[in-house]
């Protein structure tokens, strides 16, 4: 996202996304709720981002932006309620996705006069100049930063993303999956680096380059609303990719390609009513309810040999018994699990959980792959992140200076010893642990570095993660009492 500019009286993105962020207040007034908010902006301002980049020949004549916003009263709001109607039959497969169901909760017609009139007003040219997709994630991000809407569950902070995207070196010519896409973030970001290696596309074939923008990228989300987003997102990048609205731990998942690099946050918890994955190729997980073992089996499978991944997961995977230990036992002997990064807490603002990064390569083959893992800690003695400090990417500069060039570990690497943050365990060290990758030896003082919080809504969100953090604890150990975790000793890939 673009940052302030000091020319005086240059509007940048981030000025516009503040304005459009202003406009809660008037849907507010009119009973729309944070859930919906972003929702219900982006319809309006998708049309007008589509009349901007000249893509309105997408949409039928009748219902393009200028068509909605030149009309008054109750005849603009009925011609938008059908506008949303038609478009979700559009034959245009990406246009029918984006507004299948879409119905807006606006009742009072002088309130859409005014979303339609501010979102005219808008400095246009600045925006065009720095990229609509921008400005599209700027929303997404400034949303996500508010806690009280809601929407962080699904937003990745993006500096964490950049600097996944960064090490993983997504290439032309790669399948690339997210099977938790969220808004798209991921994709959206591996779309960038490729393109800033191929002149926007422009160095490639036109085979290639239809490629990168109708193939390369598959996502799955079951939120619908959320899906909607993603799909607007990725359109306004100029990317065609599928994102499927389904479950990636049933059938929708299992029928997914398999992916040359595959980066992903999924949804932290259980699956509601302790359901377990309908996956008939899940050999390890499939008696599970904990969602994040099922995603790590689900990764596994779905990535081609010598394909690669990074995925933000909860603690309790990397100490989790029963089908925690076998699932780690089997995944490091298909793949190379090479670096694990211990995250801040604090960074995310839905779940409030300690989280960590797991980097990893399937093998060729089917067993022995990970001979050791190097952990990073980046967790112990950090600030207390929150509003008042944001998460920044110069925060993760030593990590990325500690990982090297090559995205599946394999460059020279230095263990910084006890007093270091980067170490190094082999597989001989783990196994004396019971396959407990919940490393840790620097002393962490870090917990009283929320005494330093002074935002209040940073403090709630902090006893909340711990709260949560709890709660997860006990429903580990009520499954586990509940024999949930009994399943047969051989699994197979």
């Amino acid at each position: 996202m673009a940052t302030a500019d000091t020319n005086k009286g240059r509007v940048t993105t981030q000025d516009i996304v503040q304005k459009l962020w202003n406009l809660c207040h008037v849907l507010r007034d009119d009973g729309v709720s944070y859930q919906d908010y972003v929702t219900e902006l982006t319809f309006l301002l998708f049309l007008k981002m589509m009349e901007e980049t000249g893509r309105e020949d997408r949409l039928p004549e009748a219902y393009r932006w200028g068509r909605i916003a030149n009309r008054e009263g109750v005849d603009q709001l009925d011609h938008y309620k059908l506008a949303l109607l038609e478009l979700g039959k559009s034959s245009d497969r990406t246009i029918q996705a984006i507004f299948t169901d879409a119905q807006t909760k606006l009742r009072k017609p002088a309130n859409l006069k005014t979303l339609t009139t501010a979102i005219d007003g808008l400095e246009w040219f600045s925006a065009r100049e720095e990229g609509l997709g921008e400005l599209y994630e700027g929303l997404l991000e400034k949303n996500a930063a508010e806690k009280k809407s809601g929407a962080g569950q699904y937003f990745t902070p993006r500096p964490l993303i950049d600097c996944i995207v960064r090490l993983m070196k997504p290439k032309a010519g790669e399948v690339i999956q997210d099977p938790a896409a969220g808004t798209g973030g991921f994709l959206v970001a591996a779309d960038h680096a490729i393109k800033a290696q191929t002149d926007q596309l422009y160095s490639l074939t036109s085979a290639q380059s239809y490629f990168q923008r109708h193939n390369a990228f598959i996502g799955v989300e079951l939120v619908p609303d959320t899906r909607r987003l993603a799909l607007m997102n990725l359109m306004l990048h100029g990317i065609e990719g599928t994102v499927i609205q389904g479950d990636t731990l049933a059938g929708e998942g299992e029928g997914l390609e398999q992916a040359d690099l595959i980066l992903t946050n999924p949804p932290f918890g259980t699956k509601k009513g302790g359901g377990r994955p309908s996956r008939a190729d899940f050999s390890v997980t499939a008696e599970t309810s904990n969602k994040q073992l099922a995603f790590v089996e689900h990764i596994i499978r779905a990535l081609k040999p010598g394909g690669r991944a990074a995925v933000v997961l909860p603690d309790n995977v990397l100490f989790e018994d029963n089908t925690g230990k076998r699932l780690r036992d089997w995944a490091m002997n298909l793949a190379n699990l090479h670096t694990i990064l211990r995250l801040p807490t604090g960074i995310f603002y839905a779940q409030g959980v300690k989280t960590n990064v797991l980097f990893l390569q399937r093998g060729q083959t089917d067993r022995g792959a990970t001979t050791g893992v190097w952990v990073y800690d980046l967790r112990a003695n950090m600030p207390a992140f929150g509003k008042t400090r944001p998460l920044r990417p110069e925060d993760f500069a030593a990590f990325e200076a500690a990982y090297g060039e090559d995205p599946n570990g394999g460059s020279p690497r230095q263990d910084e010893g006890p007093e270091g943050r980067f170490r190094y365990f082999s597989r001989a060290d783990i196994a004396a642990r019971n396959d407990n990758l919940d490393i840790a030896w620097l002393r962490d003082d870090s917990d009283a570095a929320e005494d330093d919080l002074s935002d209040p809504e940073d403090i709630a969100a902090a006893i909340l993660g711990h709260l949560r953090a709890a709660l997860a604890e006990v429903e580990a150990v009520d499954a586990e009492l509940a024999g949930e975790e009994a399943v047969p000793a051989e699994v197979e890939a």
